[in-house]
């Protein structure tokens, strides 16, 4: 109702304009007229003159009419340069922020909920520069005073912020017109008021904040070096350190464009993802998956069968898995690309210098103009008794154990229920061992909803999985995992301990402290992911805020190209789609929003949902466990605000959701997609099918029933 009254309002003033045809008198020669009969009435009643001009400037701004220039002409020829200056300056601040808030109520919550993520940079950027926009837009006369008016209404800029900008930047193009208005009667075209001289003049003084700004920037980048002697000439365009895979994907822009780069690993290059993390454990998944098949194969009409469980030769196989994705990464196929690639261990000793301690000896000194820190992740050992006689193993340490047993370990304590611990617990259960899992919190999967949670937790449990929940770990004593719920001890006797409740950033070693880069839980970035020195940037596990191979990757675009062309141009990363996959068997996989998380802040959503039990292709494959949900805005709206997807294949039919997240395609259009036939895949357009069938328009097919009654006869 309220948007009702503004849009009767605006109407009214639109219709009153057209109507009495009051356009005759905001031209030239109308106001011209007009003043010559107000002047007489002017001096016997200022007061009402000067009121019923407010308003009327006031109720021309507001309703985006034509007419504003001329009326500032007008307030010139009748009031004088003072008078004349104040009264249209608060009556255009007033009229402009009343075309500003019609815009933002009527318009914005819409907009946003059709664009809202494309929408989420462009009011980042002005919560940190709005101020300065809009001053800029308010002094250059060529852009359109309601055009501005409705544009910023779609925005978040403070109101408040809004008014006093406006004001301040439209005051000089106030006093211009006003000034010219005291001699309308010489003015023969409105053309020739502002010339090019004064629009430079009017531009010049727009941009002098960014200037301002430019400056300040220039001397806080010179305080940050203070202390440091820049080299004149250097080695190098940039050193990278690390080469996991935002290391490996920085050097490899900086090779393509022909950047002088050098890449220091003291390790293994392809980093954890490649060696102990990504890599291997998915090989241990799949092998651990046809065991689990051989067992239930009466589900595919086959006798089942107790898989005999070589495990070394599993590992043997795992670990040729890394072999032959080696040479992807490899030293030799980075040279080849141009890249040098040092085997040792850097660290920062000034913006400029690296210096390698090699790992054949000996040390490499190497000046270079940027630097990105690609150091990864760690996994985080909690401060438990007893734990550092334990024996434990980590994701890093466990591959080399378990090479050494010719059979699964036979009790296995997993500490952790995310992502990590789960597909661990899963796929050592799979293959002989009897796991128990503990987990401090309320739920496995701690990020997810309680209904994906659930049904991981069944998953484990019906792989022959202890799962302990609520259960904090307090000490170890020998072989024995004593862990606390409500004051209860609960004791798991273990042969192998694996902890899997985390990672950490890697922050020692390489300088950072030394020359003073700021580092808490990771090493701290700006939105362009450079440190507190504009040369240093960072990308990867390293900076956060997410720790995924291909956050890395995606970081390391935005790094690299930030350091080596961010003199012309900076880009600011984008994390608005990012996709997650817990690789159990079924996958879980997420983008966007869930429910857990649209309710934390307070984002009202509708949720759809599919079952995998009524699909084709998964019932033919006996893959029925799972489901699709998807949230849109509530109200009717299909942009997809986030999709999660539990059952097979789960992480190849995210990508749908990502695509249609990250290029803003709706649920109509992935239900107007041909999805092919029997597949996995259809489960998303059923979803969406399910969504339009919420959203079917009852009273619309009630007429179209009584239609074909009536074509019936």
């Amino acid at each position: 109702m309220k948007k009702l009254v503004i849009l009767a309002a605006l109407a009214a003033v639109v219709a009153a304009y057209f109507a009495f045809d009051l356009g005759q008198y905001l031209t030239l020669d109308g106001i011209k007229q007009a003043v010559g009969q107000w002047e007489a009435f002017y001096a016997e009643n200022p007061l009402v003159v000067l009121a019923v001009f407010f308003l009327a400037y006031v109720a021309v701004t507001a309703a985006s009419l034509p007419g504003a220039a001329i009326m500032t002409l007008a307030a010139g020829a009748l009031f004088g340069v003072v008078t004349g200056t104040i009264l249209v300056s608060f009556a255009s601040t007033l009229g402009a922020t009343l075309a500003f808030l019609s815009s933002r109520y009527l318009l914005r919550d819409s907009i946003e909920a059709r664009f809202g993520e494309r929408l989420k940079a462009i009011n980042a950027g002005l919560e940190r520069d709005g101020p300065f926009y809009l001053f800029t837009l308010r002094m250059i006369p060529v852009f359109p005073f309601f055009v501005v008016n409705l544009v910023m209404g779609l925005t978040r800029i403070p109101t408040l912020t809004y008014v006093w900008v406006s004001q301040l930047g439209m005051l000089l193009g106030t006093i211009a017109y006003v000034n010219a208005g005291t001699q309308l009667a010489r003015i023969e075209s409105t053309s020739g008021l502002l010339s090019p001289v004064l629009i430079g003049s009017f531009a010049f003084l727009g941009i002098v904040p960014w200037i301002a700004k430019l400056v300040t920037g220039i001397i806080k980048r010179r305080r940050v070096y203070a202390g440091f002697n820049r080299p004149k000439t250097f080695d190098r365009n940039m050193v990278v350190i690390g080469a996991g895979a935002a290391g490996l994907v920085s050097a490899y822009i900086a090779a393509t464009v022909k950047a002088k780069v050098t890449l220091v690993e003291a390790k293994e290059m392809g980093g954890d993802c490649l060696n102990t993390g990504c890599v291997p454990s998915k090989a241990l998944i799949k092998s651990a998956k046809v065991a689990a098949m051989m067992r239930g194969a009466d589900s595919y009409g086959l006798a089942p069968v107790e898989p005999q469980v070589p495990f070394k030769a599993v590992i043997a196989r795992v670990m040729e898995a890394v072999k032959a994705i080696e040479p992807h990464d490899s030293v030799e196929r980075y040279e080849g690309l141009g890249v040098d690639v040092v085997k040792g261990y850097a660290r920062i000793i000034d913006p400029w210098t690296v210096e390698i301690a090699l790992n054949d000896g000996g040390t490499q000194k190497l000046t270079t103009r940027s630097i990105v820190i690609a150091s990864g992740a760690e996994p985080v050992v909690p401060d438990i008794p007893g734990i550092a006689d334990s024996g434990y193993l980590t994701s890093e340490t466990m591959w080399e154990a378990f090479a050494q047993m010719d059979t699964a370990p036979a009790r296995v304590v997993v500490l952790g229920g995310g992502p990590i611990g789960c597909e661990l617990s899963q796929a050592l259960a799979r293959l002989g061992s009897k796991v128990s899992q503990v987990e401090m919190a309320g739920q496995l999967l701690g990020r997810e909803d309680e209904d994906v949670s659930a049904l991981a937790r069944k998953m484990l449990e019906d792989d022959g999985v202890s799962v302990h929940t609520d259960h904090r770990a307090v000490r170890i004593e020998g072989n024995v995992l004593v862990a606390e719920n409500g004051g209860a001890e609960l004791r798991i006797p273990f042969d192998t301990l694996i902890v899997a409740v985390g990672r950490k950033a890697r922050l020692t070693g390489f300088g950072l402290e030394d020359i003073g880069v700021d580092t808490a839980r990771t090493v701290n970035t700006d939105e362009f992911l450079a440190t507190k020195f504009p040369n240093i940037f960072a990308a990867g596990d390293v900076a956060g805020p997410y720790q995924f191979t291909h956050t890395a990757s995606h970081q390391a675009w935005y790094a690299s190209v930030n350091a080596l062309f961010g003199t012309f141009k900076k880009f600011k990363a984008d994390y608005r789609v990012i996709p997650a996959v817990t690789f159990l068997d079924p996958e879980v996989a997420r983008v966007g929003l869930n429910e857990r998380e649209a309710a934390e802040q307070g984002i009202a959503v509708e949720v759809t949902r599919y079952e995998l039990d009524d699909l084709d292709r998964a019932i033919a494959e006996s893959e029925t466990r799972g489901f699709v949900k998807v949230l849109t805005p509530a109200g009717g709206k299909d942009t997809v605000l986030g999709a999660t997807i539990v059952g097979a294949h789960a992480g190849e039919l995210i990508a749908e959701y990502v695509l249609a997240m990250k290029h803003g395609i709706g649920l109509n259009k992935i239900l107007g997609t041909i999805h092919a036939y029997p597949t996995m895949v259809e489960a998303n357009k059923f979803a969406a099918g399910n969504w339009k069938k919420a959203h079917k328009p009852e009273g619309l097919l009630k007429w179209v029933g009584k239609y074909h009654d009536w074509m019936r006869g």
